[in-house]
This record gives C-alpha cells, structure tokens and sequence, in this order.
C-alpha cells in the first residue's frame, strides 16, 4: 500500500516537472461546456464562455470540463474524445469530464438533468423514501457504468445536506435529514461509484455542500443574493458537518463548499468569518483540511468570482460577505481559504497575473495541481483517456438498467394518506374510469378507461407540483422553488371541485414538504412522488408493484409551524400533519415497521 502511495507521489512530482505554469493554472479551473450536434466541439464563444472550446483547452490549459448540455450518450461519448484530441495534440494533460446528476425523472436546471438516455431513476430524496441500501447500491454501480460508457469519470454529487429547513429548494436531491440514512447509502454510493476497474477508479466524486446547506436561513438558496446567510439557532452545526467525516472515510475525491455564509457561528470558542464557504479558511483550512484530515481536492460551486451576465439577466458572482472585493482579491482570498479548482470560472489569465505580480506563489500552484493530477492519475486518464463509441449503445440505458430505475420509481411512492385510514390502502381495479388530470392519457389508457368528464368517473387521478413561490429577477432564478409551502386558493378549489363527482387520488411532486393537509378533505387518497413516470406511479396504484414507500421529510401541519422550528434542528417537527415514517405499505416482504398517516 504505502509502496503504491509512494509510486503516485513520484509520478505525480514527474507530471508536474513537464508543465508550464501556464498548464498548472489551467487545472485550477472547472468550467460548464455546451455539447454541440452530434457530438461536435462548440467553437463559437457563448452567454458563458468567451471563447470557442478547443480555444479554452489549447490556449488557456482547462482540462476540467463540465457537461452542460441534455446531451444524448452517443454526443457525449462522441464529445469527449473530440476534447482529448485536443487537449493531446499539446502531449500533456487529458481532459477530465464531469457532470451533474443526469439520471432523473426531470430536469432542474443547473442542478440536474434528466436522462434523455441514460436511466431514469427518482431523485435523491425517493431513495430514502424507500429506505434501501440495495437499492442505493445498484443504482450508483449503474451510473458508474454509464458514465464511463461516455467518458465521464468525475460526479458532481452525491449531495448529503441535512435538509432541515422545510422550504429549502434543493432538498429533493438529498437523502432526507436520517443521519443513519444518509451515512448507509453515503457509503455504498461512494464505494460503488468510485469502485476500481482494474487500477483506475470508476468515477470521481465530488460529494457536497460542505459543512452542510440545509440550514438555509428562511429556506432561501445562496444561489441569490436574498439567501446567502445560513443560520444554526439550535447550535445543530456539529450535526450538519458530521456527513462530511463520513465521506471523508469513505474516500471522496473532491468536496465542494456550498455558497452559504455562516451567521453568529461560534466553534470552539472562535467566532466563524461571516463569509461564503468558499472564501472562509476557518472551514477549509482549519476544519476540512486540518481537523478531518481530507487531503483531496476542494473545488468551488460555481461563479464565486464573476457575475454570469445572459442578455439583460445578471447573476451576482456568489462572493457572499466579500462582495465588495475585487475578482483579484476574491480569487486570492479563496486560494488562501484552501481552495484547489474554481468551479464555472475560466480567468487563468487573472491567476496568471497575481502570480507573476508576486501575490500568489507557484509552490501554493503546485499545491492544488497536484492533487488535480493525483485525481486524473487514479482515474487512470494519463494512461487511457478516449472512450469506444461503438459501445456506448449496449452500456447506456439498457433493458435492465431501465426496469431497475423504473422498479425504483414504484418504490419509491408514498401513499401517504386515505380517506378511510383504518382500511388501508386498496389498489384501484383495472379497467375502471378515470378523469385524468397531470397524467398521460395514452399510458393510462394501458390501466383503466379514459373519460372527458369527472362526473362519469369512478376516480380522478390528479398528479401536481407542490407549490412554490415565483420568480424571475435573477438569471436562473425561475428554476428554483422557494417561498411558502402552501397550495394557492384555486388549487384548493379546484380539487374541491373535481371530488364533487367522484373520489379524487391526488398526487404531489415532494420537491419540498407541501402542506398536503390542505387537500385531505378533499381526496380519498394522497400519494407523494419523487420523481416517478406516469408508467412507475401507476403500477402502484393498480396494485401491479406493491406501496412500499415511507416519508422521509416531516410534513408541517401549518407555515407558522415551519417559522417556529429551528433553522438547523434534525428533530423531528412535534405535531406534524404527516411525520417521517408514515405510509402505507403492501409489500409483505418489508419488514419495517408500517405506518399510517
């Protein structure tokens, strides 16, 4: 082991000595780059980059890409070896290629993608509604091999933020706030994910947000400026931060601090800079690096420095607490925290320049480069970067890896509620008639007959969002949900309406824990979904997979119940309409304990 330790270090030392400085500081960015047709390299500059592609691997040295685009497998796979090309025809450093989620049921953007391809499984937080390490287990090996089918060997995720603010819009990418959850399926995807192929490593994950992002103050998300502070009333810190030592264990690649900046954080006596993660050495340097010993890379979220500018739409740069430094002065501030890579920056020619003026040293350089060549090096990139195309189809999105994510999808739906509670759940008959109402017709129509009007209906099937506030100020601010979590008057209305002719089945996409007593009068049975095809909900609600799905989020009995519960509190909310664990479940083979509503 330490022999093999010690080959690294000296092939790594070896790398180093062929690089120009120039090739050094362009490992220290991470930038997001749109997939052209067919694979193509985009070679115009966009909203985001200024210049072409192969202009930023040639000229500025980036060898760390991101996949931006809802790409199909064969454009990527195709993609990917279009970069090596280029980044090889210098003979130094092969590109490493990374991505966010890209197996979901829907696209959130800039958070993650849909599968256009690849298999479609429930978000994060439908894993944990299941409650199975198995399960967790199979889907990362899957990702695992479809990544590497196409190229992409580093992972933007797992996301293991405690969410404990109920109105928090990234929550459904999380495995719920059950530490013991979240550490079990932590270390199964960690292992599975990063498992080696002979002497490299599957794919890279950059697990995330340290020291935690649920504790979002009023749920807001530090993507904006109104959501920067994070809040710990509770003193629930050392909670939300012990995830990360798990992680860390399991060998995590990479760790990326979230944009939040602590408010009135005290530890140890020594009160935290009120500065983003990112910039704040206290966490970096003195709890991640020092204190838990993780030697890996730490890269940025994306945009600390600039502002992303898309025609009249502007972004503030998340320089939150430091705003009013310059892009100079925020970079060297983040180099100094501990920073490695700067995720969705391309000013190398800024680095280049503080380090020519003095202001950064090349050993503190040479310090981050080469963790970002041990990475590729374990990744085995240096030795085989390119990708067989003419494999991707038999890799990508088989028959298996379809009916396994679409048997997770069923698993993953909470019958959370029923009219009758002491009769449990009772699957709807095949070939009744129901009013159809955010379901497909034509898949539907494979279950039950299709009528025009809720009066002629034996049921309404009615599947919905939870609700959110909206808005649009902000370049991509549209795509994330914030705000109360109850349902407007006219949903309400609505569905009082549609149960006036026949039993109503409501369903609610679970993105954040709605306040479904609302619609219990109303409904004769409440189902919550995480990301579920049309296809997967309605083969548990004709009884062709069982209910087996358990809540794991609190569902809140009223708003001021949320503004009363601590920003950072993993207790469980005391009154809750619905509380974790609740469900119906007719899967007899499940030995957990049932819970009804």
């Amino acid at each position: 082991m330490s022999g093999g330790r010690t080959d690294r270090d000296r092939r790594i030392a070896g790398i180093l000595a062929q690089l120009t400085l120039a090739d050094k500081v362009g490992l220290m960015f991470q930038v997001a780059v749109e997939v052209g047709p067919g694979g193509a390299l985009v070679e115009e500059p966009s909203a985001f980059l200024d210049v072409g592609t192969s202009a930023l691997i040639r000229d500025r040295r980036i060898t760390h890409v991101n996949v931006a685009s809802a790409a199909s497998p064969a454009d990527i796979a195709a993609w990917v070896n279009a970069l090596q090309r280029v980044a090889l025809a210098e003979g130094r450093v092969p590109v490493t290629v990374s991505t966010d989620p890209r197996h979901s049921f829907r696209r959130t953007p800039g958070v993650a993608f849909a599968a256009d391809g690849f298999s479609e499984w429930p978000e994060s937080l439908g894993f944990a509604a299941i409650g199975d390490v198995a399960t967790v287990r199979d889907f990362a090996a899957t990702v695992r091999e479809e990544y590497r089918a196409v190229g992409i060997r580093a992972a933007l995720h797992p996301q293991i933020d405690l969410p404990t603010e109920p109105r928090w819009g990234r929550q459904v990418q999380t495995w719920g706030v059950d530490r013991d959850r979240v550490d079990s399926f932590l270390a199964a995807s960690l292992e599975e994910l990063q498992r080696r192929d002979g002497d490299a490593v599957g794919v890279a994950c950059t697990v995330k947000h340290f020291p935690g992002g649920g504790p979002q103050r009023g749920g807001e998300d530090p993507h904006f400026p109104y959501g920067r502070e994070q809040d710990y009333p509770a003193e629930a810190f050392e909670e939300h931060l012990e995830p990360f030592r798990r992680a860390i264990a399991c060998g995590a690649a990479a760790m990326m601090p979230y944009y939040g900046m602590p408010v009135g954080l005290v530890r140890g006596g020594e009160p935290i800079e009120q500065v983003g993660f990112g910039f704040n050495r206290q966490m970096i340097r003195g709890v991640l690096r020092d204190e838990l010993g993780f030697d890996g890379v730490v890269v940025t979220d994306w945009g600390l420095l600039t502002d992303d500018v898309v025609g009249d739409r502007v972004l503030p740069a998340r320089a939150w607490g430091v705003e009013a430094l310059s892009v100079e002065e925020r970079m060297r501030k983040a180099l100094d925290a501990g920073v490695d890579q700067f995720g969705g920056e391309h000013e190398t020619a800024t680095l280049l320049a503080l380090v020519d003026r003095g202001l950064v040293s090349e050993e503190r350089i040479d310090e981050s480069a080469a963790r970002l060549i041990g990475v590729k090096l374990d990744l085995g990139l240096f030795d085989d970067p390119w990708v067989d195309e003419s494999r991707v189809a038999e890799r990508v999105g088989t028959p298996e890896a379809r009916a396994a994510g679409r048997r997770a999808q069923s698993d993953s739906v909470v019958v959370a509620a029923v009219g009758d509670a002491a009769r449990g759940f009772v699957p709807l008959p095949e070939g009744c008639a129901v009013f159809l109402v955010g379901v497909d017709a034509e898949v539907a129509g494979g279950y039950a007959r299709v009528v025009g009007d809720p009066a002629d209906a034996d049921a309404v099937l009615w599947r919905t969002d939870a609700p959110w506030e909206p808005r649009d100020h902000y370049f991509f601010e549209r795509g994330f949900h914030a705000g109360s979590l109850a349902f407007p008057d006219e949903t309400i209305d609505r569905l009082r309406a549609y149960a006036a002719h026949a039993p109503v089945v409501a369903d609610v996409f679970l993105d954040r824990p709605a306040l479904l007593g609302q619609l219990a009068p109303f409904v004769d049975t409440l189902t919550v979904t995480f990301g579920c095809s049309d296809a997967a909900y309605l083969d548990v609600l004709f009884g062709r997979v069982p209910a087996r799905g358990t809540l794991p989020v609190d569902i809140p009995a009223s708003m001021d119940q949320v503004l009363r519960h601590p920003t950072d509190s993993l207790l469980p909310l005391p009154g809750a309409f619905l509380p974790r664990g609740a469900g119906f479940t007719t899967d007899t083979t499940d030995t957990t304990d049932t819970k009804d509503a």
